[in-house]
């Protein structure tokens, strides 16, 4: 499934688009650590993550997911949406919970 297509059928917001809103979306991964996600998200994935610190986008940019999804309406700073402007990262926003988040993308996905 193409990313804007995820993105219209979960009503996610988009807070900073991605270099390729057409990219294919491959799964999920649903963590907080961020080594976590480091050592085990694959590329082409979504992150459903609560972290909204500036270090989610490096790592969203290493590791090349698809996207960072932020649950409870989660939303970081400025600056750190401008940074994931400036490297082409997706961050959107939910108002699930990470559980429901998790289970309606690999519903869409599976």
């Amino acid at each position: 499934m193409k990313l804007n297509e995820l993105i219209d059928k979960l009503d996610l917001r988009v807070l900073s688009p991605a270099e390729d809103m057409e990219r294919e979306v491959r799964g999920g991964y649903t963590s907080d650590l961020l080594s976590d996600v480091m050592g085990n998200a694959e590329a082409d994935t979504v992150w459903i993550t609560l972290q909204v610190h500036r270090n989610v986008v490096a790592v969203a940019a290493l590791k090349e997911v698809a996207a960072v999804l932020l649950v409870h309406g989660a939303e970081p700073d400025g600056q750190t949406l401008a940074e994931a402007r400036e490297e082409g990262v997706a961050v959107l926003s939910t108002p699930l919970g990470a559980f429901e988040a998790s289970g309606r993308i690999y519903e869409l996905l599976g």
